[in-house]
């Protein structure tokens, strides 16, 4: 029941960000049908800020659209000194969800995730840590990200077993980086029953016309943090160019390609899109058009 197209608060919703301008994206999203909010502990930035953003826009504009809303969270990356603001322990885990519910002015929040595996800690504490946070009603559902695969096997075993079962995979996963398909993640959770959301599906705008003719100024590649210019090789800028002539002649777009290309997939339910604005959205939910047909 997740919307095709979802929206993720990873950039753009911290509290460097003007509040007016992630209103109107937010009122934009939800009145198109996105109904699922994915956020982190450590969105911002700085860390925490993207959920009291979320709490904001909740208390302002959504309050009475809650049961509509389906709001995710994570925890598992540093967001506080000492060992246990980082990583799966259960202190870290139990920590973060009552950190996030307070953030978010929220009683429970619908989906909760391990951000990441954790190889210090044992599966069954991180695993029963999540079993217990569903118990205690702070959240409804769980999910898994960025798992390697045998530790996700052994996640939806232990968490089927528990009567909380993983409901969804969450991944990067787009045509330039296909890991969970080579791995076989996309494969298992089409076995075993599990949802699969792609992050990142444009690689952070490079599957989109913003680099085909250089680096534009003021993108994120000029700021060098998670895309750097020296990415952008002629064999890239090549297959790039070569991608937007094939979806031309489909008539799409390169970015509607490459979110066509993943909801495509097995066990695909959504794709996780940022947005810098109304228009930067309203240019990626053009691919529902496409899906309909």
């Amino acid at each position: 029941m997740l919307p095709k197209v979802s929206l993720g608060f990873w950039h753009n919703f911290g509290a460097d960000g003007d509040f007016e301008h992630q209103r109107q994206i937010a009122h934009y999203a939800f009145d198109h049908g996105i109904t699922h909010f994915d956020l982190a502990n450590n969105y911002g930035p700085p860390p925490g800020s993207a959920e009291e953003t979320m709490g904001r826009l909740l208390a302002d504009d959504f309050k009475s659209h809650r049961d509509e809303l389906f709001i995710a969270t994570k925890a598992g990356y540093e967001m506080w000194p000492g060992p246990y603001g980082n990583w799966g322990s259960r202190k870290s885990l139990m920590s973060s969800i009552d950190q996030s519910l307070r953030r978010m002015r929220l009683d429970y929040v619908d989906l909760f995730y391990s951000h990441r595996y954790d190889p210090a800690t044992p599966l069954e504490e991180t695993l029963q840590a999540m079993v217990d946070i569903v118990r205690s009603g702070k959240a409804l559902y769980l999910g898994i990200s960025r798992w390697p695969i045998e530790p996700t096997r052994f996640a939806i075993d232990y968490l089927a077993r528990h009567d909380t079962p993983v409901l969804i995979y969450q991944g990067r996963l787009n045509r330039l980086d296909q890991a969970p398909v080579i791995e076989g993640i996309n494969a298992l959770c089409a076995e075993r029953g599990v949802g699969f959301i792609s992050f990142s599906p444009l690689a952070q705008g490079l599957l989109t016309d913003r680099y085909l003719h250089g680096i534009p100024e003021g993108s994120r590649m000029t700021q060098g943090r998670f895309l750097k210019p020296e990415m952008l090789r002629p064999e890239l800028l090549s297959r790039l160019k070569e991608w937007d002539e094939e979806a031309k002649s489909r008539g799409l777009t390169l970015a509607e390609a490459s979110l066509l290309w993943i909801l495509q997939h097995r066990s695909v339910t959504s794709v996780l899109v940022g947005a810098s604005s109304v228009a930067q959205l309203a240019d990626n939910l053009a691919v529902l058009r496409h899906i309909e047909k």
